[in-house]
């Protein structure tokens, strides 16, 4: 008898109906969930509303004075406020899929974007759809059983209704953004992330003090108002309906490139912002190779390199990537308009939520995909007055903690293989102890992002990082990371929060 046999027959003598799943940890199939408890009638719906690369600190009511986020801020004092919230990843694909799965990346294997899931692994909106509630997708998924994004696969992990958008030319073909504004757009023979100054006709009109990042196309044709008018149109349809409703509402922005469209365009023209600390290059090539090759991947492209940028235009990257912020959070204000218009805001559970930071250039680096807390800490906030206790939260949280907060919320069983831990017994009633977490992780497979373009050599790896992987673990005070090799970070978050001061060999 080998080792998944006896485990399979101890599990069915001691009457417990699971498998041993791929990751060889106990879980329940696809088919015995649908088996599992169905939700209540006048169960609350959910509506779950995610940004794309937003930092933490890019929120009004997280304490950024200058950020117009009037609606956010509204919402954020009906909520459980979290304010050190972190992601299993830094990087879009895997940290959805940590959201969605309740699972840390190492066990649910999605590691890298653009990579396909394991199918095995049963994704939220699946799960609620089994227990009788409709679903729908609109904006960016980024998590598929099967590339290309398509409709189907959408579908297949659980959504009923899809209005899709990953967001990329690439998969524009697939995109129902794409489709409707070639039916709409008076100037759809413009790419949508286009830059005004890129067209002639439009250029004519610029001057200096313009913000270089404005946006060719019109607001009301951008992704950002596509994402916002379809999920107004999903609520309105399920407002007719006895069932529940799980509603994801994905927004590309403010994720890179910083495209902003009027008016928001000028709404921080004259704002200067604090930029941070610069660094040379020899300060960069202190830091282990894993973060050197990320930092300087366009100086090995032989591009001209982004550490040192102009302080002008970067000035012109924060004003634009505010101004997609303030974008959202308008499109955000109407959304939840509906919600009250079409009586379902007392029964909706609201959560919102970012899948990882961006640096702007915070130890050099445009984007994500490190452990710093611009790219792994995030806005988090769940509301449903009726439940939860409002208020800011400090404990330490992940986002693999949504799945079990959620079931909880809505008295569903639990996936026994998530790794995550209800949220309702610190925010409100429950018959559950809460553990408040010492430490909370975070992993990613770092040079994901030049691998395609510098080659792997056998004994090697991509430009002499034999093995990409990186793990953090975080506590209230300290933040350590390893790197294979022998590489490693620790940082005094009291004394050195803007994590400048490497102590690991100190």
């Amino acid at each position: 008898m080998n080792r998944r046999k006896f485990l399979e027959q101890t599990i069915a003598a001691a009457g417990v109906f699971s498998t041993v799943g791929s990751a060889g940890v106990l879980s329940q199939t696809k088919s015995e969930y649908k088996k599992s408890k169905k939700a209540k009638s006048g169960s609350p719906n959910i509506l779950f509303i995610m940004t794309d690369q937003q930092r933490f600190d890019c929120l009004g009511a997280n304490g950024n004075s200058i950020i117009k986020t009037p609606n956010l801020d509204m919402l954020v004092k009906k909520s459980a406020n979290f304010s050190h919230t972190f992601v299993q990843s830094p990087v879009c694909t895997p940290s959805r899929a940590s959201f969605f799965t309740g699972r840390y990346a190492h066990a649910h294997k999605n590691r890298v974007n653009y990579t396909e899931l394991n199918e095995s692994e049963i994704l939220l909106p699946k799960y609620l759809q089994d227990a009788g509630y409709e679903t729908s997708l609109v904006g960016k998924t980024h998590l598929y059983y099967k590339y290309p994004p398509t409709k189907e696969e959408a579908k297949r992990t659980g959504y009923e209704f899809v209005d899709l958008h990953d967001g990329t030319s690439s998969v524009d073909p697939f995109s129902d953004y794409y489709k409707w504004r070639q039916e709409n757009d008076p100037m759809k023979n413009i790419y949508y992330r286009e830059l005004e100054k890129n067209v002639p006709e439009l250029k004519k009109g610029m001057n200096e003090k313009d913000n270089p990042y404005s946006a060719a196309i019109d607001k009301e044709y951008t992704d950002t108002a596509w994402t916002g008018l379809r999920t107004r149109d999903r609520i309105r349809q399920f407002s007719k309906s006895s069932q529940p409703f799980f509603l994801f509402s994905s927004f590309w922005k403010p994720h890179s490139p910083f495209e902003v469209p009027a008016p928001y365009n000028a709404m921080y023209n004259d704002v200067k912002f604090d930029l941070p600390q610069k660094l040379t290059r020899e300060d960069i090539l202190n830091l282990p190779p894993h973060l050197q090759k990320l930092i300087l991947r366009n100086e090995y492209r032989g591009k001209e390199a982004l550490y040192d940028m102009d302080e002008k235009a970067l000035q012109w990257i924060y004003r634009s990537y505010y101004g997609t912020i303030s974008h959202i959070d308008y499109e955000v204000g109407l959304i939840l308009k509906t919600l009250k218009e079409t009586g379902q805001e007392d029964n909706t559970i609201i959560v919102f939520a970012s899948d990882h930071g961006d640096q702007l250039l915070e130890h050099g680096l445009l984007g994500k995909n490190v452990f710093f807390e611009g790219s792994v800490r995030v806005p988090f906030m769940i509301s449903f007055p009726a439940r939860i206790k409002t208020g800011q939260y400090d404990d330490l949280v992940e986002s693999i903690d949504l799945l079990p907060t959620l079931f909880e919320m809505i008295d569903l069983e639990e996936p026994y293989h998530n790794h995550g831990q209800s949220l309702l017994p610190l925010i409100g009633s429950s018959d559950k102890p809460y553990r408040a977490k010492e430490c909370v992780f975070s992993e990613n497979v770092i040079p994901e992002v030049f691998a395609n373009t510098f080659n792997f050599k056998k004994g090697k790896g991509v430009m002499d990082v034999r093995h990409p992987d990186g793990k953090m673990a975080r506590t209230k005070r300290w933040k350590y990371n390893y790197y294979p090799q022998g590489f490693q970070e620790l940082y005094d978050l009291k004394k050195d929060p803007g994590e400048y001061r490497n102590l690991a060999n100190d």
